[in-house]
């Protein structure tokens, strides 16, 4: 049956797509830019003396952007005050950026073999995300609005389960393809099948930086992805319809790997700013605070963009009085700036607030 955005898409070819749809020079072109920008960024990492500066930072903002893409919005003032405060009038768009961030987290630590990247994963992924019980859907859904359907999907039950266990066989035994290559078709394929009723461009793109982790082309989780899909949000969506309609797959694998090359060297300069900013404060805090200064101290403000007394209590750097001295002295000398959410007071790091903010 010929494809037909109004009827169920059961013919979706099975991965991979044949070997003459990808040879072209320019995907080739393409890839080792995206490689050599990859690369460059992992090498990096390891500057931040503690990953959870990156995994609280940066992870926040592709949770944003990634959540952005499919219409839920928040602020990164939201965002970072409700990761740090345990005040209880988080809107629900904002809980719902935190549980991406969540879900992120939790699989990345589950995936330490190419048998943790299962259907099992997945089905977490979108219920933490989505806070639903279901797990693969199990009924119809389409792609589109009240007055137009734009692409339907397969039908749920033997047609959607035999295409999702051929996106797992392949993401985990295919050795034959790049895998940077092989990201491209599979976060096509998966966006295809759609195998949720909710949560399926979220889930997809926590399963691309995952993959990337699972093939050693990162050691964390975080390629900065979403930003490039947001700002170039109508080409995404045209080019997924291209593959669907046409089986041409040049342009939309060209997209996703200047996506990589593009937010791995996005993603490389935030962390030389963070790293550059960390180093300067650790300077500023010997010189005018040194009675207070401690690595821990510094590896903790820069952790998240807020911090507040019970975080440094937690981490076992100062009791209760001690803690509310130490933020206030950073205070003094320009570092933090408080603020009162609920009945707390949060401590901003101004700078770091500023490298994350900054677009």
């Amino acid at each position: 049956m010929s494809y037909s955005k109004d009827h169920p898409y059961n013919s979706l070819p099975l991965l991979l797509p044949d070997a003459s749809l990808l040879e072209k020079v320019s995907i080739y072109k393409k890839l080792t830019e995206a490689r050599v920008a990859l690369a460059e960024l992992k090498g990096r990492l390891p500057i931040i003396p503690n990953p959870l500066m990156l995994i609280n930072t940066l992870v926040l903002q592709e949770a944003k952007d990634s959540s952005t893409i499919e219409n839920i919005f928040t602020t990164n003032d939201k965002l970072y005050k409700a990761f740090s405060s345990t005040a209880s009038n988080t809107d629900s768009a904002t809980k719902e950026v935190l549980r991406y961030r969540e879900a992120l987290w939790n699989s990345f630590t589950q995936v330490q073999s190419p048998a943790d990247f299962s259907i099992h994963l997945a089905v977490n992924i979108f219920q933490l995300i989505t806070e639903k019980k279901e797990e693969v859907r199990i009924g119809q859904v389409y792609i589109g609005n009240s007055t137009r359907i734009v692409y339907t999907p397969p039908e749920p039950g033997t047609v959607l389960l035999e295409k999702l266990n051929n996106w797992f066989d392949v993401a985990r035994n295919n050795k034959d393809l790049d895998p940077l290559l092989k990201m491209a078709i599979l976060h096509y394929q998966f966006e295809a099948i759609h195998p949720y009723s909710d949560g399926n461009g979220r889930t997809g793109r926590i399963l691309n930086v995952l993959y990337l982790c699972l093939k050693k082309l990162l050691d964390l989780p975080v390629l900065y992805l979403s930003k490039y899909i947001l700002d170039n949000k109508n080409d995404y969506y045209r080019l997924l319809r291209e593959v669907t309609e046409t089986n041409v797959w040049e342009n939309w694998i060209l997209y996703i790997l200047d996506a990589v090359k593009q937010t791995s060297i996005f993603t490389l300069q935030k962390v030389n700013a963070i790293f550059d900013n960390y180093t300067a404060v650790i300077e500023k805090v010997k010189s005018e605070a040194k009675d207070i200064y401690s690595r821990e101290l510094i590896d903790v403000i820069f952790s998240q963009p807020y911090c507040k007394i019970s975080i440094l209590e937690d981490q076992h750097i100062a009791s209760r009085n001690t803690a509310s001295k130490y933020l206030k002295k950073l205070e003094e000398i320009g570092i933090l700036t408080s603020e009162t959410v609920g009945r707390e007071t949060l401590y901003k790091n101004v700078s770091l607030y500023a490298i994350l903010s900054n677009s």
